[in-house]
């Protein structure tokens, strides 16, 4: 499976384990279960993350750092890692 259906088969499994969330907020399951599939959503988007993040290291900042655009790749890199985690 290459890097662009790995995503979309992920991105299409958060979206059936969300319609479950939002099936089970409508339906005022247990708390916990809600939670625990929240995460599943949760998980399955860290995944895409951490793929497409692999992609564009080993395409896009590759081909930066070959070109002498170091700083501007690195930059790019850690402002997306900040807004992520900082909100």
């Amino acid at each position: 499976m290459d890097s662009r259906n790995g995503v979309l088969h992920r991105l299409k499994i958060a979206r059936g384990h969300l319609d479950k969330v939002i099936r089970m907020v409508q339906n005022d399951d247990y708390c916990i279960d809600i939670l625990t599939q929240s995460q599943a959503v949760q998980g399955q988007l860290s995944e895409v993350d951490a793929k497409i993040l692999e992609k564009h290291l080993g395409s896009c900042v590759a081909d930066a750092m070959k070109k002498g655009e170091n700083k501007n790749a690195v930059d790019e890199v850690v402002k997306v890692f900040r807004r992520a985690h900082h909100g």
